[in-house]
């Protein structure tokens, strides 16, 4: 399984015009799926941004690029033949979902909805629908690969034949850590809670009144990576959010609008767009709790105390995570955060204190990204040859890949057998 077909897995879409200005021909043929030249090229252009690839510069890698899509985009083809002849089904709100998002996003890029009919050239109902035959394509041969995938196990055998054969050409284990942490963000003080108490009812008055949720997301939410798709938040399960934020989104029937709920971003006002299970679709109107000075020394002195109780015994840091943590995500577990290998760790303050604690060290509390943390180190490894006994679960997983990748190459060679293919030269 190359490398490329992973970006058919990946959903995404950038605007060429130059797409629509050439008189579009076929390249290929795949039972009756047909491939366009537009097509090949949008693909091929949006892989040359993401991998830097210069088309001026480059011309015989552009070549070689698009001869390598083309192949993929081929697979892709005969993959979708095969989801409809097994009546493979995807979830259509999950595909509107996708629909929505995407469209959003375009929009977002080049400014407003008008813009982008006029960067297509068509009206966003042929837009919708083009994308939408285009997800669903794509949701449906994504659905097949998976349920192909999971069919292909391993056994401790074969795992163990595989280190045997590979054992000279893995890498090394880098040194890695395992983190707790205990995360508090400060709180406003008063008079700055005041104003922003202000301004969220004033929205609500402006939402009772019947104005619309999204318009008034996008011109007083103070989210600014939601405020912009009129302050939707997609789907998340429970335990992304924060507490009070998903007990309220969880509580609600869709389409209902809540009061407004107070977490530690500040004032929000929720609307539950849809629900699956344990997901909710939401989309919000945030006002932030602007933070002085003073309020972050506060919440530094009482991350400080917490230390210093686990210190003294007092409580043990899993315990108080639990108690005093933030973090949604991790509170609940004691504020573990797993395993990391330490140069990978994307936050510097953590990489930096993930290279210097000793296990069983609590650092001192320091301003994150989210606010302000303190972190023990559970356990550290340093760098060592990789084995078996201490591995296992690493080993097992690169020899599953493998024989997946083996296996799944296979049956797409025998689909293609199958069908009729032609490469229009």
């Amino acid at each position: 399984m190359r490398i490329l077909f992973s970006i058919f897995f990946f959903f995404t879409f950038t605007i060429s015009s130059v797409a629509q200005e050439m008189l579009d021909r076929i390249v290929a043929i795949v039972d009756d799926n047909i491939i366009l030249q537009s097509e090949l090229m949008q693909y091929t252009r949006q892989y040359a941004m993401q991998s830097k690839i210069d088309f001026s510069n480059h011309p015989e890698k552009i070549q070689q690029l698009e001869d390598e899509i083309l192949k993929e985009l081929i697979t892709s083809k005969v993959l979708l033949v095969k989801a409809k002849e097994d009546s493979i089904v995807v979830d259509e709100k999950q595909v509107n979902s996708a629909l929505d998002e995407q469209i959003n996003s375009m929009i977002q890029q080049v400014g407003t909805q008008e813009k982008l009919e006029e960067e297509f050239g068509f009206p966003m109902r042929i837009i919708r629908k083009r994308f939408r035959e285009q997800i669903e394509e794509n949701a449906l041969v994504t659905t097949l690969k998976q349920q192909k995938l999971a069919e292909i196990r391993i056994s401790r055998r074969e795992v163990n034949q595989f280190y045997k054969t590979m054992q000279d050409s893995l890498p090394d284990m880098p040194p890695s850590a395992n983190l707790s942490h205990i995360l508090m963000t400060p709180k406003a003080g008063g008079s700055a809670r005041d104003v922003a108490l202000k301004k969220i009812k004033d929205v609500q008055i402006k939402l009772n009144a019947g104005e619309d949720f999204s318009d008034l997301a996008r011109q007083y939410s103070e989210d600014p990576g939601s405020k912009t798709r009129g302050g939707d938040l997609g789907f998340t399960q429970r335990g992304e959010f924060v507490k009070p934020y998903e007990e309220t989104a969880f509580s609600l029937e869709i389409g209902d609008v809540s009061d407004i709920v107070e977490t530690q971003f500040g004032f929000h006002i929720i609307q539950l767009l849809d629900r699956r299970g344990e997901k909710v679709h939401t989309r919000h109107i945030l006002i932030q709790l602007p933070v002085s000075t003073n309020d972050e020394t506060r919440t530094l002195a009482k991350l400080d105390s917490i230390r210093e109780d686990i210190l003294a015994g007092k409580t043990s840091f899993t315990d108080a995570a639990k108690e005093y943590s933030e973090d949604p995500q991790s509170s609940a577990t004691g504020g573990n955060l797993g395993w990391f290998e330490i140069n990978q760790i994307s936050i510097p303050e953590f990489r930096q204190i993930a290279s210097t604690l000793q296990p069983g060290e609590i650092s001192r509390p320091f301003k994150g990204p989210t606010g302000f943390h303190i972190v023990r180190m559970n356990e550290r490894r340093e760098a060592r040859k990789i084995s078996l006994d201490d591995d296992y679960d690493t080993i097992h997983m690169w020899a599953l890949n493998k024989k997946q990748n083996e296996v799944f190459t296979s049956w797409i060679e025998d689909l293609r057998a199958e069908l009729f293919i032609k490469i229009n030269e």
